[in-house]
């Protein structure tokens, strides 16, 4: 495929021209290269392409802009038709928000009327069809359906609205720096990297067509003291160390409540309780949990009495932990 060549250069103006000149420009061209005063020049009807993507990009404020910027690379060739409609972000502070950069349908929309202006006394009243008389094809405007791009950006939520699900309000704003207010509902049980989808919320349609859909990728925030993986939960619990010897109970706080978990005789550090169905729900299933796993942690006494201190002695000694007069560990 060749390199297109300037939209101003195709229709002959400057680029400082304004709407009435692209459109006189356009109008005259048009006339000149349509296939349908054209049947013996072939060649005719890609100049006439040319001309009408020009246009369709000059004549709308929004593509010009990204246009003049951006140039070609402005438009995302998998938008198709007449410079695509691919969007552009850029973040626009640490809350999440996300400048829009996007083209808006319109010129396109009207471009049967334009045909019909231009073209009334050579199709006779039937400026709607295309070429030769076939209809749909995209360039009389009117049969020419397509559906709007899907657009992008992100929305953070806490461990907690991950875990529960929940209704969010988000605002984007477009190019012309116009906030827009969404309410959004994020499932219960979703994870970082997925996306929620808006049907409807994306670039519009063009000729007709259904809007496109807009994704919201999310990105949840940590919980001190939890850990995710998948749908289980990682967290530790800190347990005296009598307790360890004798074992007893000890409270474990849960994304549900707290639990009294038993505390086995002589459990070692490191040890894991596994909670059953305490972990995050399935977004496919409400009624399928994950589990949490609690890593045990013995707590060192840091200050003893002298009374407690010779009694941990005694114990130390009875359990053949003492040391022999030549600091050596007895046998």
């Amino acid at each position: 495929m060749g390199i297109k060549r300037d939209y101003y250069e195709v229709l002959g103006i400057d680029r400082n021209a304004d709407a009435a000149a692209i459109k006189k420009a356009y109008r005259k061209l048009a006339k000149k290269y349509h296939p349908d005063t054209n049947k013996d020049h072939p060649e005719a009807e890609q100049k006439f392409k040319e001309v009408t993507e020009a246009y369709s990009v000059l004549s709308d404020p929004e593509k010009k802009k990204m246009y003049d910027q951006f140039g070609h690379a402005a438009f995302d060739e998998s938008g198709g038709g007449y410079g695509g409609q691919g969007p552009f972000y850029r973040q626009s502070g640490p809350g999440g928000s996300y400048q829009e950069y996007h083209f808006t349908g319109g010129s396109m929309g009207d471009m049967g009327d334009i045909f019909d202006d231009i073209f009334g006394d050579i199709f006779h009243g039937k400026a709607g069809r295309g070429f030769s008389g076939r209809t749909g094809n995209g360039f009389g405007g009117r049969n020419f359906a397509r559906k709007g791009s899907d657009l992008k950006a992100q929305v953070t939520v806490s461990f907690e609205e991950a875990v529960f699900g929940c209704d969010k309000r988000i605002t984007l704003q477009d190019s012309a720096g116009t906030p827009h207010t969404l309410q959004v509902h994020i499932p219960a049980g979703i994870d970082t990297g997925k996306s929620v989808r808006l049907r409807g919320k994306g670039m519009p349609g063009s000729g007709g067509g259904e809007p496109g859909d807009l994704l919201l990728e999310v990105q949840v925030l940590k919980k001190p003291g939890y850990e995710r993986k998948g749908m289980d939960v990682y967290t530790t619990v800190h347990i005296p160390f009598t307790t360890a010897v004798f074992g007893g109970e000890a409270l474990v706080t849960t994304l549900y409540g707290n639990v009294i978990c038993k505390i086995r005789e002589g459990t070692q550090s490191g040890s894991r309780i596994r909670l059953r169905g305490k972990g995050i729900v399935s977004m496919k299933d409400p009624s399928v949990h994950g589990d949490q796993y609690v890593t045990v942690e013995i707590d060192v006494p840091r200050h003893l009495g002298e009374e407690a201190k010779q009694k941990l002695k005694e114990f130390e000694m009875a359990c053949g932990h003492g040391r022999s007069g030549n600091g050596k560990h007895a046998a």
